[in-house]
């Protein structure tokens, strides 16, 4: 795609760019290597770029903010370009961590910026200004995401051959335990698999082995899962009784942060698109709730359908914790923040159905998920205050149906999950590679 762009809007870019780079010959300095340049790919969204600081000059943003400047970087070099540019924000890709900004710092999350500006600039003319400016470490093109939904790729089809398994009869023999319906038995047929469900593809126990799972347990609500996907309709009678409540924020003042994290009215969650507490939630933005109901639907209420992890009708069922960012099958996300906001609010388990349009890996992202997997569970202090100390995050392979994982599937810290038909086979819309940690069965 061609973008306007004015001939005196490119020789005024031209000019901030020589100016970014410092005469390394007048000075008599040593000539430093220039930032590196990540995914820069066509699939980029116009207008956001996302820029690591090195850890001085990240010192001089924060000194600028400090003494009262609003807009900008406060290093000139760089500010040269963002001006002419446009640039309408500039600002910490991970906001200030509160009480958890000291190890939000460790993790080096303050050094990550994120920038918006003019979008008929092309990425790559915005990237290729950048590069000269010795203050920046990372130049990152803003990359968008796709939500994994089986519902909307190919039907399920039997594979090339089965796989026979033996069950021992006195495995498969456990009784459903609860008091939904029967037809919600059918529909979860992933969860304890009779063999005759889809008539020509179905086998018996290929499945996840859920009812004698029950017999272990059925739930804890120490657990907090972090549904980091669309909104979950918090108030659905199939789930409202296992969500994570901010109870500051529920019993406090709307339009303030009455807890002091950062995030004003995040009652169930927050959502990350629109940057407010007002969770995004329809008939056609349901795949947060779906995956919601799947992990932690209350189970023996007589409603809906039954949760893996959705107690025995005790208020004994994992909470879930809404991390809305997408608000169709495909959005830019510059609030990796996210990820921290899960940790610090009590989350160790995030499930993430979704991967970035990019094969490449996203160091921004990648700090996220990082920050995640080392710090959920714990205090401030590093004290575990939660179930397991360090996080947990699953990540969908991918539904194209190819032999390949885009990023964070592929990331080692991460668990990748591809899908099982009903059959032992691969689901036909299902992703698949070296790094898939799990082939799991997933209804239809």
């Amino acid at each position: 795609m061609k973008y306007p762009f004015k001939s005196l809007l490119l020789a005024a870019t031209v000019l901030a760019a020589a100016s970014c780079a410092k005469d390394d010959t007048q000075s008599g300095g040593e000539e430093t290597a220039g930032p590196v340049i990540v995914n820069a790919s066509p699939a980029a969204i116009g207008g956001e770029i996302i820029l690591k600081l090195k850890t001085e000059a990240s010192g001089i943003v924060e000194k600028s903010r400090a003494q009262g400047v609003s807009k900008g970087s406060g290093i000139d070099e760089i500010d040269r370009i963002l001006n002419t540019v446009n640039t309408v924000r500039f600002e910490r890709l991970f906001p200030d961590g509160g009480r958890f900004e000291e190890r939000t710092r460790r993790e080096g999350l303050h050094l990550w910026y994120y920038a918006k500006y003019d979008p008929s600039v092309p990425t790559s003319e915005m990237a290729s200004l950048l590069s000269s400016c010795k203050d920046i470490e990372i130049i990152e093109y803003s990359l968008a995401a796709e939500t994994s939904d089986h519902r909307r790729a190919a039907s399920p089809a039997a594979g090339a051959q089965s796989v026979t398994r033996a069950i021992a009869d006195e495995v498969r023999n456990v009784p459903f335990p609860f008091n939904e319906s029967e037809r919600s038995q059918q529909m979860q047929w992933h969860y304890n698999n009779t063999g005759n469900i889809f008539a020509q593809t179905s086998q018996l126990g290929a499945d996840a082995n859920v009812y004698a799972a029950w017999q272990l347990s059925t739930g804890n609500p120490d657990v907090i899962v972090a549904v980091v996907d669309q909104g979950v309709k918090y108030d659905h009678e199939d789930l409202a009784a296992n969500m994570w409540v901010n109870e500051a924020e529920l019993n406090g003042t709307p339009g303030v942060d009455d807890d002091g994290n950062g995030y004003v009215d995040d009652i169930y969650g927050y959502n990350f698109t629109k940057e407010t507490g007002e969770l995004d939630f329809s008939a056609e933005l349901m795949h947060g709730t779906h995956v919601a109901g799947t992990i932690a639907a209350v189970n023996n209420n007589g409603e809906g359908v039954c949760g893996i992890a959705g107690g025995s009708g005790n208020g004994d069922g994992v909470r879930i914790m809404t991390i809305g960012w997408s608000a169709d099958n495909r959005q830019t996300i510059p609030n990796w923040d996210m990820f921290a906001y899960a940790a610090d609010n009590g989350a160790v388990i995030a499930s993430c159905s979704w991967e970035v349009s990019s094969p490449d890996l996203a160091p921004d992202l990648q700090a996220g998920l990082d920050y995640f997997i080392d710090n959920a569970g714990m205090d401030e202090n590093g004290v575990q205050t939660g179930p397991m100390k360090g996080g947990l995050i699953m990540f969908a392979a991918g539904n194209s149906g190819e032999n390949r994982l885009k990023f964070p599937s592929y990331y080692d810290r991460v668990v990748s999950v591809a899908s099982m038909a009903p059959d032992y086979n691969k689901a036909s819309y299902s992703n698949w590679a070296p790094e898939v940690d799990i082939l799991a069965p997933v209804s239809y």
